[in-house]
């Protein structure tokens, strides 16, 4: 698999991380009414939405990638 083609996929998982955790995020405000699991919901959804920007940070400031 060329890097060109690792980087795609690799941004393409962040992007899924960051559509979990909006809904996840989306659950624990508004539909969730238990303590606990809206605490949890609401960390897993912000450590997504972190790891996914720092993924999508280092995809773009790694560089174009050569032929």
């Amino acid at each position: 698999m060329s890097p060109a083609l690792m980087k795609m996929w690799i941004s393409l998982a962040s992007m899924g991380f960051m559509f979990l955790s909006i809904i996840l995020i989306y659950l624990s405000r508004y539909k969730l009414k238990a303590g606990v699991f809206k605490i949890i919901t609401a960390v897993i959804a912000y450590f997504l939405m972190i790891i996914s920007g720092i993924i999508i940070v280092i995809v773009v400031f790694s560089g174009p990638t050569s032929s």
